[in-house]
């Protein structure tokens, strides 16, 4: 698998770890005010989606879309959003955040500066249910073929 030493999601996991496959892995991320903050990251170091065969372009969106969908089913959150920028870090990872109207910068993107104060008890709230929602998503993710 290809590497590069210094690079973040190389040389460590990312975040805690959720699942971990043959070719990526979910983790959750420690991002303040949004507890729902899931990222797929691919295992080896390529910087662009267009770098991945069309199967593994296939795989890594259907990874994404499970990681999705179980935040749909569980949290119901107003949005998902799904990013692949990689400015800060140029390895593949896809961005799954749960959103809620209720957090901070809600509707503006997670960076956009916040427009209300943190809602802590909410937030709490989606953090208790996050290990039942991990519980689902480790089940669908080792029950295809990834």
């Amino acid at each position: 698998m290809n590497r590069v030493e210094g690079c973040p999601l190389c040389d460590e996991t990312g975040g805690r770890l959720v699942h971990d496959a043959a070719k990526f892995r979910v983790i959750h991320a420690a991002e303040a005010g949004f507890p729902a903050f899931y990222r797929v990251v691919w295992k080896a170091h390529v910087a662009e989606w267009s770098e991945l065969s069309a199967e593994d372009r296939g795989l890594c969106m259907e990874a994404v879309a499970i990681v999705e969908q179980c935040l749909r089913d569980a949290l119901a959150p107003v949005k998902i959003n799904l990013a692949a920028l990689g400015n800060m870090v140029p390895h593949l990872h896809w961005h799954v955040i749960a959103r809620f109207d209720w957090d901070t910068r809600f509707p503006q993107p997670v960076w956009a500066p916040a427009q209300r104060e943190r809602d802590i008890g909410r937030e709490s709230a989606i953090e208790q249910a996050l290990p039942a929602v991990e519980r689902d998503m480790i089940r669908r993710l080792s029950s295809r073929s990834f």
